[in-house]
């Protein structure tokens, strides 16, 4: 017989409802790989309410919902307080989906520490609980025997951290260095096309890669966020966000980018890792690269991230042109991950 597995999921953003898609396409095959039959028993969102079912919500029906712009119940006795709906949850596993925090990677952490608190496992899409709190994340699940997982955090579902984990054993990460801010790189190719920066910006946001307040990327915050969780993961640092040396392209002109063309160059945002006297340091920063060299092909949402082993060599890994299901995706695959995990 099939064993329950129940799911808690916080948000029900684009990312949450791409990977609900994907369970209930995959629903069967999941049990048949697996040996569990996984249900979602509760979810939260920032505005749409909040819902709790221990024999499983039906998906459809919340999906429904929202395309509707409906909330996913029939009544505002339902909207309860996110660690209440936690703790009524009856969930084996939690799966934070927030807004990300810059400034400290609350609620999400709270979140996260109820759950372990609880005893459920936990996979989070969110990059500031990994940037601002990894270490203590980590131990408190490692000192309870649960799983923490995050590969969505960087990269959408791109195995950057499983593929350091898995398929690298005995390797020391000693740097990495990547373009991973999707709005920066269409500015800047925007403005590469003649236009200017606030036509660039409004572009941006007409096509979903910027937010009403794009100060987050242009600033290099989202980008030092991800910085950071490569760097606490990867290679063992205890870095937050204000850790990185940060320089955004708020102060990049056209002619700054008509002349890094000229002279055959463009003008990428990038993201690195490294040690100096020992220390895990992180920097972002615009840079100058070459036309020749890889990092000047990574265009429009594309990303790349080079790791550089002792005993492997460079390693580069390059996601082209994410949509919302590769993010989705990376829950999904942490979720597969954590179920055979559970099966050793």
């Amino acid at each position: 017989m099939d064993k329950r597995f129940n799911l808690c999921l916080i948000g029900f953003g684009n990312a949450s409802r791409a990977f609900c898609k994907i369970l209930l396409e995959h629903y069967e095959s999941v049990k048949k790989m697996t040996g569990h039959d996984v249900r979602v028993t509760a979810i939260a969102t920032r505005s749409k309410g909040s819902l709790v079912d221990k024999q499983g919500i039906n998906l459809e029906n919340a999906l429904l919902c929202i395309e509707k712009n409906e909330k996913i119940h029939e009544t505002e006795l339902l909207d309860l307080n996110t660690l209440s709906l936690i703790e009524q949850s009856g969930a084996d596993a939690l799966i934070e989906m927030s807004a990300l925090s810059i400034k400290d990677g609350q609620p999400a952490i709270s979140y996260i520490e109820k759950a372990f608190d609880l005893g459920m496992h936990v996979i989070t899409a969110n990059k500031g609980p990994i940037a601002w709190r990894y270490k203590a994340l980590n131990k408190m699940a490692e000192d309870k025997n649960l799983q923490f997982l995050y590969e969505t955090t960087v990269m959408d579902g791109t195995p950057v951290f499983n593929l350091v984990k898995y398929t690298l054993p005995g390797c020391q990460v000693k740097s990495f260095k990547g373009i991973l801010n999707s709005t920066t790189n269409f500015v800047i190719e925007e403005m590469e096309k003649g236009n200017d920066y606030e036509s660039a910006i409004k572009q941006a946001q007409l096509e979903g890669f910027a937010e009403a307040d794009p100060s987050m990327d242009i600033d290099g915050w989202d980008a030092a966020a991800k910085t950071t969780a490569l760097a606490n993961v990867l290679m063992g640092g205890d870095l937050t966000p204000i850790d990185i040396e940060r320089t955004g392209i708020g102060h990049i002109t056209e002619t700054d980018v008509s002349n890094a063309l000229k002279d055959d160059k463009k003008i990428k945002l990038i993201c690195e890792g490294y040690f100096e006297y020992g220390q895990v340091i992180g920097r972002v920063y615009p840079q100058l690269v070459e036309r020749s060299d890889i990092f000047a092909t990574i265009d429009a949402t594309s990303s790349l991230v080079s790791i550089n082993t002792d005993l492997m060599g460079e390693i580069l890994i390059i996601e082209k042109n994410p949509e919302i299901q590769q993010t989705g995706y990376g829950i999904y695959s942490d979720l597969l991950t954590m179920l055979g995990n559970l099966n050793k």
